[in-house]
Parts: C-alpha cells; sequence; structure tokens
C-alpha cells in the first residue's frame, strides 16, 4: 500500500487504451513508477498465459483465440488494486472489456495519426516479429483502416484523451496534470 503523501494515492487504478504504436506500452510503464503502482500490460499477460507470441497465437487459432486470451488478460489486470494497465489495441471491440477496465478505474485514451503510429510499427523490430498484419493490406494502410474503424470506440470508452505524439514524459506529465485538477492532487 502506498504511505499517505505518495503521488498516487487519490488515483485510482487506471488503464491506458489507444492504437498499437501509441506508447501505452512506455507512457505507462512510466506513470506506474511516478505512481507507485504495478504496471500490466495486457498483451505482455496474453503471450506469458499462451507461452506463444502473438504471431503465433494468430497463426494457432487467428483473432478469436487471441480476443478469448486478451479478455482472460483484462480480468486479470482489472481484479488487481492500484495498478496502470496497457491495453491491447483491440481491447474496445469487446464492450465486455471496456466495462471491466471502467470498474477499475479511469480510462484514458492515447491518440496518434495514423502515419505516426505506422512511422513506431515500422522502427519497432520486435514487434513486427512478435505481431501479425491484421488486415491484408499491412503497413500504412491497414494502420489507417484499423483506426477509422476502432477511434470511434476509443473514443466512447475513455474517459480522458491525451495525445500520445509527444515524449513519453511530456504524455505522463499531461495525464498527471489532468488527475491534479481532476482530483486535487495525483
Amino acid at each position: 500500500m502506498a504511505p499517505p503523501d505518495s503521488p498516487g494515492q487519490s488515483i485510482p487504478s487506471l488503464s491506458l487504451i489507444g492504437s498499437r504504436g501509441s506508447g501505452k506500452s512506455t507512457v505507462g510503464r512510466l506513470l506506474a513508477a511516478r505512481l507507485e503502482k504495478k504496471f500490466v500490460d495486457t498483451d505482455s499477460l496474453v503471450m506469458e498465459t499462451a507461452k506463444k507470441n502473438i504471431r503465433e497465437i494468430f497463426e494457432l487459432g487467428g483473432e478469436p483465440l487471441f480476443r478469448e486470451l486478451e479478455a482472460e488478460a483484462i480480468r486479470h489486470a482489472a481484479a488487481q488494486s492500484n495498478v496502470v494497465i496497457a491495453a491491447g489495441g483491440g481491447v474496445v471491440l469487446s464492450q465486455i472489456n471496456v466495462d471491466i477496465l471502467k470498474a477499475c478505474g479511469p480510462i484514458i485514451w492515447l491518440s496518434a495519426s495514423a502515419q505516426v503510429l505506422w512511422q513506431r510499427i515500422a522502427a519497432d523490430t520486435t514487434s513486427q516479429t512478435l505481431r501479425p498484419n491484421l488486415t491484408p493490406a499491412g503497413g500504412l494502410p491497414e494502420v489507417q483502416a484499423l483506426l477509422a474503424r476502432r477511434t470511434p470506440l476509443y473514443a466512447a470508452a475513455a474517459d480522458w484523451q491525451t495525445s500520445g505524439e509527444a515524449e513519453p514524459e511530456q504524455v505522463v506529465a499531461a495525464i498527471l496534470a489532468h488527475f491534479n485538477q481532476r482530483f486535487g492532487k495525483a
């Protein structure tokens, strides 16, 4: 439990949503450290549970198997207290997942343009190895198609939106400023 004057005392658990490449994992780790909370990445939980990377999970059972494992990871993450959760990009495809995340605390959407997302994804060779394309197009056209489909879902799920295009430390500062204003103390 955090000491009474710790920075994260007045903020409940919270979740970060957004597209792949929006910075959820990087920002989530930094934010968790600043708020003295545990960090949970649901994609990592999925891979730990399956003992396979996301590409292998898709090869084994397609998107349905991945979404089933993702729902299990969401339930596991949300059952913990005092956490910052980085949810997978497609978490908003299931209203049940969104409801579970909302029940454990506020949801913050890290938004970014398709071009920025694609630049980050293309630069991350590990991600390219571990994750499959989600549309036949791949590349920037895939990012654009997914963003067009998911943006309304992110907007509906989020309690607050901030740009994920800034440097991670700046995104964390914006989130903390928001909570300082909302709760009086982050």
